[in-house]
């Protein structure tokens, strides 16, 4: 049986729903990682301070004031009591990082799982978007489809309604009649 510290205790559905879009890549806050290796989010801003290197801005980033209120606004989190500085976000590759320079066995687990669950969500884009993709060609088949049955129906109706075709030019051979002739 699991412990309650253990990372095991730690569903899937927890870590998907610390998750957040930003700045056009799914990050995680340096609150939530904490919490979830059982660690302070001083120590583990600590640690990545200390490896700055492993670190570049496109695997971790400082929110701005305005994302971070937006952040707030959209899951009705609370600041906690306050925050004096904006939080750092990890991408996934910064999520791995952190597994260098946190030791602890548990933050190793726990970074397993993410990454895990990182490409289990990125392979879930990836097939929703193959459905997006053929839904917009069997919309655009299905519109091109329309037309050319609106079309049918067009010509059909003028087929089966000789009153608008008395303006039509007759076409085909006139029927020479020789006793008429002036």
């Amino acid at each position: 049986m699991a412990k309650a510290n253990t990372p095991a205790a730690v569903a899937d559905e927890v870590i998907i729903s610390k998750i957040y879009f930003i700045r056009g890549q799914k990050v995680m806050l340096d609150k939530d990682l904490a919490e979830l290796y059982d660690v302070t989010t001083g120590n583990l801003n600590k640690a990545v301070k200390r490896n700055p290197k492993r670190f570049p801005d496109d695997f971790m980033f400082q929110l701005t004031e305005e994302e971070f209120r937006n952040l707030i606004f959209q899951n009705g989190t609370s600041k906690r009591g306050g925050t004096r500085k904006m939080p750092n976000v990890f991408t996934e590759q910064g999520v791995a990082m952190l597994s260098g320079v946190l030791n602890s066995d548990r933050a190793i687990e726990v970074n397993i799982r993410i990454i895990r669950i990182f490409t289990k969500l990125r392979e879930m884009l990836l097939t929703h978007k193959d459905i997006l993709l053929k839904l917009e060609k069997f919309e655009k088949q299905v519109t091109q489809n329309s037309e050319d049955i609106e079309r049918i129906f067009t010509a059909l109706k003028q087929l089966l309604n000789p009153q608008e075709q008395t303006n039509r030019k007759r076409i085909g051979f006139k029927h020479y009649d020789k006793e008429n002739e002036d």
